[in-house]
């Protein structure tokens, strides 16, 4: 059985980067909700637990609560910020509210010795997010590091192995806080470096294999990243069991659909069945220009085109899904999470229930970034691995106002400028999204000793780590002027072109 850790969720929007810091440990995570009970957490058998932090105060009403039989699993237990605080509080000690609130930047100085801090300088730079404080420690306790607004910036009861933080290690605001992470894993948990790619494709793949027997699956490609290593994944595992259905939505990027058939269906020689319903989302779209109508149209309409393709590829027992990690997280989220509603406005909606297959969802513990690993290494091309957030309405919702045939032909040629150029620069996998945006206005021009009255394009380019937040790239004044140039000389209806310089918040990374 694999080595893991369990994170129990309190509501804090940090707590998949505690997942992710613990895997860059290699070491396995997963996320419980914050009332999972003692029993069936021992039925895991981690080797440790941590209580994630959250919003809440522990004498808040409906304040969320852990089991209290969890002190007593025997295994080293780890609170942060919310999670100290409530160990604190359930065990015997003594939380009330700070004199001062603590965000943001802090030093804390270590005072005592704790196999958390081990091999670390005794002042480190740390990041707090509290109004609360622990006031008395509970029986068993000690303090090893203070901060300015607090005597107990750390706590410690080694007899036990619980320890509590109030600053938040996960974040790279705490410079050295990967190293309290993995002090905490590997040193007082004992975990070994398990948790690594190669080993998780060796898994699932006799995982797969087992699971499907001779059945067969049908797999909705995208060409996205999360479809396309799950289909090379399974592809890998059962070979022509696997029918791929690419859905073209007329809605793709400039020779898209043209390389996802080349990439799947003639190189890697997939089962794949490509069907063009270009003119049906075209159709049912006509007219439309409120951004949530798009939206449910497209979503709506692949189900029916996708229903109707499945039929065609014949029997299967199974549908496979690129379901990750984070969408899994989603359903174990506690209600206020703000981490649970980041999506949402992406989602075109899911496969109706009345679909008769059994779900294949071999990504489903990974992050996307363990996603693109395992991609590299089963021999996807970097165009596919690496390539930018696309949203699922594609360019539909990158064209502010009603979609037609020659506006799409507009925002794709656009658009293929910005990426050609972005990649040109060396900058197209380095920055989080980079694309066109075609707006509903049009303005007066002059091209070739005459006027023009015509479309305007607007250039986003925003670095993010995880698409919660983005500020907008200050890209190179000789590649903005490149863009320019390239996009009023070669597109033809464009006579302008604008660069968004809004960060999210308090904007999103798409306009609509």
């Amino acid at each position: 059985m694999t080595e893991q850790i369990i994170i129990l969720d309190f509501g804090s929007q940090y707590t998949q980067v505690i997942a992710r810091r613990i895997r860059e440990c290699e070491v396995f995570s997963q996320i419980l909700r914050f009332d999972t009970s003692a029993a069936k957490l021992a039925a895991l058998k981690p080797r440790g637990l941590i209580l994630s932090g959250g919003p809440a105060s522990v004498y808040g009403k409906g304040a969320p609560l852990c089991d209290p039989a969890i002190w007593n699993v025997g295994i080293p237990i780890l609170g942060i910020c919310y999670g100290m605080q409530l160990m604190a509080h359930r065990l015997g000690g003594r939380v009330e509210k700070g004199e001062k609130r603590e965000f943001g930047h802090a030093e804390v100085e270590i005072t005592g010795d704790s196999p958390l801090f081990a091999k670390m300088d005794s002042h480190q730079k740390v990041w707090m997010s509290h109004g609360d404080k622990l006031a008395k420690l509970p029986d068993g306790f000690i303090s090893v590091a203070r901060s300015q607004n607090s005597q107990f910036a750390a706590i410690a009861d080694r007899q036990r192995k619980l320890y509590g933080l109030q600053f938040h290690p996960e974040v790279h605001h705490t410079p050295h806080g990967r190293q309290i992470i993995s002090n905490f894993v590997h040193g007082i948990c004992g975990c070994g470096r398990n948790w690594t790619m190669k080993s998780f494709i060796d898994h699932a793949i006799e995982e797969i294999r087992t699971t499907v027997g001779d059945n067969r699956v049908i797999l909705g490609l995208s060409g996205g990243v999360d479809s396309s290593v799950a289909a090379a994944l399974i592809h890998e595992a059962i070979g022509n069991q696997l029918t791929c259905v690419f859905v073209n939505n007329g809605l793709l990027r400039k020779a898209e659909a043209e390389g996802v058939q080349q990439v799947f269906g003639r190189n890697r020689h997939m089962k794949l069945q490509y069907e063009d319903a270009t003119s049906v989302f075209l159709r049912k779209l006509r007219g439309v220009t409120d951004p949530e109508r798009k939206r449910k149209i497209i979503g709506r309409t692949f189900v029916e085109v996708f229903q109707r393709a499945t039929k065609k590829a014949g029997a299967a027992r199974f549908l496979a899904q690129g379901t990750t990690y984070p969408d899994v997280i989603e359903s174990v989220s506690i209600a206020g999470n703000p981490a649970a509603m980041i999506k949402s406005h992406h989602n075109v909606g899911g496969l109706p229930k009345n679909m008769k297959f059994e779900l294949l969802e071999p990504l489903r513990s990974l992050f996307k970034d363990e996603v693109r690993e395992v991609g590299t290494q089963l021999g996807l091309p970097r165009e596919i691995v690496w390539r930018q957030p696309f949203p699922g309405p594609g360019l539909a919702v990158r064209i502010l106002g009603a979609v037609t045939p020659q506006r799409l032909k507009i925002l794709r040629e656009a658009d293929w400028v910005v990426i050609d150029e972005m990649k040109k620069a060396d900058l197209y996998y380095k920055v989080w999204q980079t694309f066109a945006v075609l707006l509903p206005v049009k303005t007066v021009g002059v091209m070739g000793d005459e006027r023009t009255y015509d479309n305007v394009i607007a250039i986003r380019a925003v670095e993010s780590v995880d698409g919660m937040t983005a500020d907008w790239v200050r890209l190179p004044y000789d590649l903005l002027a490149r863009l320019s140039t390239r996009i009023i000389n070669e597109v033809k209806g464009v006579n302008r072109v604008c660069l968004d310089i809004s960060s999210k918040p308090p904007s999103t990374i798409e306009w609509e």
